[in-house]
């Protein structure tokens, strides 16, 4: 740096120093503002994340279901899911489901996997506990009530199918089988043991159904088949959900997916309006910032008009007295950005931790954005100020007029 670039920033730093209070009040505009809109910057590109894992507390957003009056195999359904990135997908139940008899009475048995059936159904509230070892079933509350059982009762549950050549009657007793005196055919009446682990009460037609392991549901059945539908959570936007659902109905034929339209349409809206609302509060805010600003340094300016007509009546070029004003703006607006962009961080924690109740990612790209627009907030915001310093007549000054 040579001596004439050393006196350019030494006149810089002093003309700062000189009006310390003034600028202060600059500085913490610009560092208010920067605060701001560092955080919302988070927020924004955060909120994505953040109001999809609230709405998955409302439970799956993708269906998944036979194209026809078949089933979906283990094949099609990893095939299927495979869709979605393994950050995207927080999990994916199947359900089968079975008519049986228990206490005489036709009741609709459901197998599924209940060590996922929580991520797609976390609002299930159960009493008792969640089935951990086969022969446990969870009932749900309206289905307990018609059978009269409540957590630790046992019961049986019948199936009636018939016996064909795909089944191995080597694992039915023989007092379960019995034919058909007027066609001949074979029919079995298998039944299972299960204890009740837990209540399910959802308020909805969940409270119907009686849940049990797919393990036991194929030993009630003596039947390996597919699942009648699988529930999919997904952590990502309507358009990526939609995305995924024309690849799967497109390469699968025997896969039908649909989006939950009341899960996925008001997350989009909620989503569409909450970022909206940030970016009209960032835009108000930066414009505070440059009316304050251009506030603080229209008084400078005012202050130093004897100094600005002496230094132009010694022949000092515009393009000096606007280099130097416009450094002095610039500086406040870098070290403005650089603090705010450490203070939004914080701010952005605030928020996520009290609107959300967890943590917002730090996003190391954001900060020479945020410094980027505090220089060109507070330079945009000087350049009123600034001209008139230029349009100062020393002559008119230097007299005192």
């Amino acid at each position: 740096m040579n001596t004439k670039h050393k006196m350019f920033v030494w006149m810089v730093m002093a003309s700062l120093l000189r009006r310390r209070s003034r600028m202060i009040v600059a500085l913490l505009a610009v560092v208010v503002g920067a605060t701001i809109l560092s955080g919302l910057e988070m927020i924004y590109y955060d909120v994505p994340r953040q109001m999809s894992a609230q709405f998955r507390s409302y439970g799956a957003n993708v269906i998944l279901t036979p194209s026809g009056d078949g089933y979906i195999n283990r094949g099609e359904l990893e095939k299927c899911v495979a869709e979605f990135t393994d950050e995207e997908l927080e999990g994916y139940t199947p359900y089968r489901y079975e008519n049986t008899q228990i206490h005489n009475q036709p009741q609709t048995l459901a197998g599924v996997d209940f060590d996922s059936v929580l991520k797609t159904s976390p609002y299930w509230h159960i009493v008792g506990s969640l089935p951990k070892s086969s022969g446990q079933a969870l009932v749900g509350a309206k289905a307990a009530e018609s059978l009269g059982v409540k957590e630790g009762d046992s019961f049986s549950a019948v199936n009636t199918f018939e016996v064909t050549s795909d089944i191995n009657t080597a694992d039915i007793p023989s007092y379960e089988m019995y034919s058909d005196p007027e066609t001949g055919e074979m029919y079995c009446d298998h039944s299972l043991d299960l204890t009740v682990a837990g209540i399910l009460e959802t308020g909805g037609s969940e409270e119907d159904y009686i849940y049990i392991s797919l393990e036991d549901a194929e030993s009630l059945t003596l039947s390996d088949r597919g699942c009648d539908i699988v529930e999919v959570s997904a952590a990502a936007m309507q358009e990526r959900l939609t995305e995924a659902v024309e690849r799967i109905n497109e390469s699968s034929e025997s896969v039908s997916a649909k989006l939950v339209k009341r899960v996925t349409a008001s997350e989009s809206t909620v989503l569409t309006k909450l970022q909206s609302l940030v970016f009209i509060v960032t835009a108000v805010v930066l414009v505070l910032t440059m009316i304050c600003v251009a506030t603080t340094m229209t008084a400078v300016i005012t202050e130093r008009r004897r100094e600005i007509a002496l230094r132009k009546a010694l022949g000092a070029l515009n393009g000096s007295i606007i280099a130097e004003f416009m450094s002095e703006c610039l500086v406040l607006g870098g070290f403005g950005g650089i603090l705010g962009s450490v203070l939004g961080y914080y701010f952005a924690q605030i928020v996520s931790m009290n609107v959300f109740g967890s943590s917002i990612a730090f996003r190391p790209l954001l900060i020479p954005i945020t410094i980027a627009a505090s220089v060109l907030v507070t330079g945009l915001a000087c350049l009123v100020p600034i001209k008139s310093a230029v349009d100062v007549d020393p002559a008119i000054v230097l007299k005192g007029e």
